[in-house]
């Protein structure tokens, strides 16, 4: 009996292990509300349809911003820290559960997230640059620096060919543009000797001896207002609305121009995030320093609305259908859910203290 005790333990517990994570699978819901709070150092995954967290797993420290993998199997969550993480840390949504993080070595305060090609894009304030990760491989594939000061939030376009970076301390937004040509790489590739080739031959995507030209990448570096830091592109492309928290304006930028068209004297001081509503039509920001949402119409420019908040809100994210809104209100603990026809708060969401980064992810 005692030499058989071990193993039917084990195969017990085994056995309770396979089935809590059967039921964390079957408990998670899809399309799932990913909620991260600061505080608690949790994400938590809501169902959209009873506004209630099923499952509340470890993020990291700091964590920041978070997105889904396009299959919404996995989700991704920066541990800004200030300067003094670098990491990102990694769920697996479909079966609730955290997984290992991602060590990004030097590049620190990881911030900004998007996922596009199959890869996560991010930016990492404390070495100035952009980067991309390769879920695939568990590789960090490529990285670009940007010269900018708090390189902080990032945007990838569809085809992966342009990229754009709000740069908060340098009151800027970088175009990064792809073009056939020019000598850099696609990726870091190995480091170089002195004066030499890197070890083993050319880097990944280098012309080499005979081989193809690499891609190259173009900076755009445009001027807006002080504190530049959430934005958000128009559904059609066209445009970039960027809020400037220190100024409390807005910029508006011709993306195929790259330049300012027009600065919005919109009373937006600290604000936080920026988005544009799914049709396009209406803009909402988020204000940390003030008790109001700010809803703009897009094409007159013009506010229509302040919804009342609480004491701030940070992280905004839409429903893809265009019904609903949900604003994380930080300094409130809660994440406030807006009817998007009648412009009116019709829930909340108790997802942990100081909610902040949110995200969708739906399994395919």
């Amino acid at each position: 009996m005692i030499f058989r005790l071990g193993p039917v333990i084990t195969a017990l517990s085994f056995n309770a292990v396979c089935f809590t994570a059967q039921l964390a699978a079957q408990n998670t819901p899809s399309p799932a509300l990913l909620i991260l709070s600061k505080t608690d150092q949790t994400l938590a995954i809501v169902d959209p349809a009873t506004l209630k967290a099923g499952v509340r797993l470890p993020s990291g420290p700091n964590p920041h911003e978070v997105i889904a993998s396009a299959d919404g199997k996995l989700a991704f969550i920066s541990n800004y820290g200030g300067g003094a993480a670098n990491t990102l840390s990694v769920v697996d949504v479909a079966n609730g559960k955290a997984l290992p993080p991602v060590d990004l070595g030097p590049l620190r305060s990881p911030h900004g997230l998007d996922f596009n090609g199959g890869k996560v894009w991010f930016t990492a304030e404390g070495a100035k640059v952009i980067g991309s990760y390769d879920p695939g491989t568990q590789k960090v594939d490529w990285v670009l620096g940007t010269g900018q000061n708090r390189t902080h939030m990032i945007y990838v376009f569809r085809d992966q060919k342009k990229i754009v970076t709000s740069n908060v301390s340098s009151a800027t937004m970088t175009f990064i543009e792809k073009s056939a040509g020019g000598g850099r790489g696609p990726g870091p590739g190995p480091a170089r000797g002195p004066g030499g080739p890197p070890p083993g031959g050319s880097p990944p995507g280098g012309r080499g001896r005979g081989g193809p030209a690499p891609d190259d990448w173009e900076e755009t570096v445009v001027a807006v207002g002080r504190g530049a830091e959430g934005f958000d592109v128009s559904p059609d492309g066209k445009e970039l609305w960027a809020a400037n928290a220190q100024d409390g304006t807005i910029s508006i930028l011709d993306v195929p121009g790259k330049k300012v068209v027009q600065t919005l004297a919109a009373n937006v001081n600290s604000a936080n995030r920026l988005k544009f509503t799914p049709d396009g039509k209406l803009v909402f920001v988020s204000t940390l320093g003030g008790p109001d949402l700010a809803v703009f119409d897009a094409a007159t420019r013009k506010e229509i609305k302040r919804i009342p908040m609480g004491h701030g809100a940070a992280g905004i994210l839409m429903q893809p259908d265009g019904t609903r809104a949900f604003v994380a209100c930080t300094p409130d603990d809660y994440v406030a859910v807006v009817d998007l026809k009648t412009l009116q708060v019709t829930g909340r969401i108790d997802a942990g203290k100081q909610p902040d980064g949110l995200a969708w992810a739906v399994r395919h």
